[in-house]
């Protein structure tokens, strides 16, 4: 079926699909948006770890082995930092510390982020759109036993050790969000990619308006599960659902999901689920959702969009 595919992506398994989606459709009917939320300053620059992870996977030099940073990186600068006494505990390889240079020189002579990021994404060879969720800053914060903190602390600095108490998303409440996030006009399908619940998709709903478009949309939307066999793929969103009070499995994900997705896709390692996801209103589609090498992301990514046309045929979406 033809139309135009938006996908809601941060972190790693975000881009691994938002990969996939990219080797099975013509890149003018893919928009990538994207979690800016764990957006922060460090070291003076300004750092877009979502961002950087979606656009340097679909430019095909991320780094394999930790899904984030560049491929064939040096760290002759965080070397050096250590030495004189800086902090180190965010990790800036050489290669993408020119990123963050060229970004945040761009940001403060008055260039907005989505303009940034287009132009960053073109010279790296990324052809789909990728968006920010919003030009305007948003920043989680997690309130956890040791006190709030704001997200790269707690998920880097500390190895997301504070106990999770809640989280909230300042800024978010008066953040303009991107016209993609709104204008969902003839849309093919919505597809929420295995990212994080709470700190990758929960901050593009929380912006103005977003939520509402997409209960209203008349595409399908599709969700896949990040949560296999109750453990986290990647991340910590099988810790997060457990201290927020939620059931640590794809159940517990899809109930968080309940009122706006209209299909599930759900892991074969979790396949007793379906009922219990189905009698949330959910059409289930059972797959293998790990995405091991580039052939499982663009086999999911293409059975996905299967899920999506089954549900525009049938009718079964608002």
């Amino acid at each position: 079926m033809s139309g135009r595919i938006l996908a809601l992506a941060g972190g790693v398994g975000g881009a691994k699909l938002a990969l996939g989606l990219s080797q099975v459709l013509p890149s003018d009917a893919l928009t990538v948006a994207v979690n800016t939320a764990d957006d922060f300053e460090h070291l003076g620059f300004s750092i877009s770890p979502d961002l950087d992870t979606v656009m340097y996977t679909l430019a095909g030099v991320a780094n394999p082995e930790t899904g984030w940073g560049r491929q064939g990186e040096s760290w002759t600068v965080m070397e050096a930092l250590g030495a004189v006494g800086g902090e180190t505990w965010f990790r800036l390889g050489d290669k993408d510390l020119a990123t963050h240079i060229e970004r945040t020189r761009r940001l403060r002579a008055g260039e907005s982020l989505s303009s940034v990021m287009r132009d960053l994404a073109a010279r790296l060879g990324v052809k789909p759109a990728m968006v920010p969720m919003s030009d305007d800053p948003v920043r989680t914060m997690v309130a956890t036993d040791q006190g709030e903190l704001a997200f790269q602390d707690w998920f880097v600095r500390l190895q997301c050790a504070p106990a999770v108490k809640s989280v909230r998303f300042a800024g978010a409440d008066t953040a303009r969000p991107h016209c993609a996030l709104l204008d969902l006009g003839g849309l093919r399908g919505i597809v929420v990619c295995p990212s994080n619940p709470f700190v990758s998709v929960a901050p593009i709903l929380a912006l103005p308006g977003v939520r509402a478009a997409l209960e209203q949309a008349k595409a399908p939307r599709v969700a896949v599960t990040p949560i296999v066999g109750g453990q986290a793929i990647k991340g910590p969103a099988a810790k997060m659902l457990a201290e927020l009070g939620h059931d640590v499995s794809a159940l517990g994900v899809a109930r968080y999901y309940r009122g706006w997705v209209d299909g599930f896709v759900l892991d074969a390692q979790d396949a007793a689920l379906v009922a219990d996801i189905a009698a949330l209103g959910m059409r289930v589609k059972v797959s293998d959702t790990m995405m091991r090498n580039d052939a499982d992301k663009k086999r999911l990514a293409a059975e996905v969009l299967d899920f999506v046309d089954e549900l525009a045929i049938s009718g079964q979406h608002s």
